[in-house]
């Protein structure tokens, strides 16, 4: 990668691997070398906007989906930005994260500061460009992601905190549709947020034995040999909450096959989930970027009837 240190979690694909080394670190800290901490953001907001649009009888809103992606990209950046400083003396101590670009001292703390200033300037652009009730929610929604990475030192929760930060955009998107917040919307973000706190209890499995000696917590720990029945049980919960929105939400056959794929992709991972290492856990997380947007699918799927109305 032009000589840059590749992280152990982190891809060479793409365009990344054409950049020069000096920015390299940039793009680590933004975690675009890792396109499925965006992803995995961005679901539930485009989720939400078509469940919102079937809802109320609208044609997909496009312009909504296009803000999002680009929302989703800066403030995952921003939030994976302040989350490598504030944790960049633990990140040191742990074999994963090491060599990340503030742990390893390849970026300054003021340098990282100014990143993270411009990506969310990019953030607050998109913000902007929404309604006002949404501009309310989406500032709303800085306290989860400002506490988050202190939660590790003190709670063995901290994915749960994690849950409510990144499923705000199921909040987000309905308001941008309809400037309002109505049931289906919050039954959309209870589901996001346990399959959030599942797929991010996989992902805590690569650093068990590192966190134990850092000293930090996380569920992967707390959840211990019962890690897979609770895994599943998050994951059924998460299907049987976007059921709920859906139906809230008067969804027809379309958006219920988009979450029957959803649903089929968690149980797979479930199953792959017993006995896995570490490189299988990280696997298992990645795939999650594949199956928020089986559930998109189906709902942009059943939106897209609405042209032809």
């Amino acid at each position: 990668m032009s000589g840059a240190a590749l992280l152990p979690d982190s891809s060479a694909h793409g365009i990344w691997s054409r950049l020069p080394a000096s920015w390299m670190p940039y793009v680590q800290l933004a975690r675009l070398d890792r396109p499925v901490g965006w992803q995995l953001l961005l679901a539930p907001c485009l989720s939400s906007t078509c469940l919102a649009a079937i809802a109320h009888a609208e044609k997909p809103r496009f312009d909504l989906l296009i803000l999002f992606t680009l929302g989703a990209i800066a403030m995952r950046g921003a939030g994976s930005t302040f989350n490598d400083f504030i944790d960049r003396n633990i990140d040191a101590k742990v074999e994963r994260t090491r060599q990340r670009p503030l742990a390893s001292g390849r970026v300054t703390p003021l340098a990282a500061a100014i990143f993270l200033m411009a990506q969310c300037l990019v953030g607050l652009y998109v913000l902007l460009s929404l309604n006002l009730f949404s501009i309310f929610v989406g500032f709303a929604s800085l306290l989860p992601v400002a506490i988050y990475p202190f939660m590790k030192r003190i709670t063995s929760w901290p994915q749960a905190v994690l849950g409510l930060a990144f499923s705000w955009g199921a909040l987000i998107g309905w308001s941008a549709v309809t400037g309002e917040l109505a049931a289906p919307a919050f039954w959309l973000y209870a589901s996001c947020i346990l399959w959030t706190i599942g797929y991010d209890t996989i992902y805590a499995v690569q650093d068990r034995r590192d966190d134990i000696e850092a000293g930090v917590k996380s569920t992967a720990l707390l959840f211990g040999e019962y890690l897979v029945p609770v895994v599943a049980l998050l994951y059924f919960g998460a299907v049987v909450l976007a059921e709920v929105a859906l139906l809230k939400a008067g969804a027809g056959l379309l958006a219920q096959a988009g979450l029957v794929a959803f649903g089929v992709h968690l149980a797979r991972q479930v199953r792959r989930l017993v006995g896995a290492d570490e490189k299988e856990a990280l696997k298992l997380f990645r795939s999650n970027g594949a199956a928020g947007f089986l559930l998109f699918g189906g709902l942009l799927a059943e939106n897209l009837l609405f042209l032809f109305v």
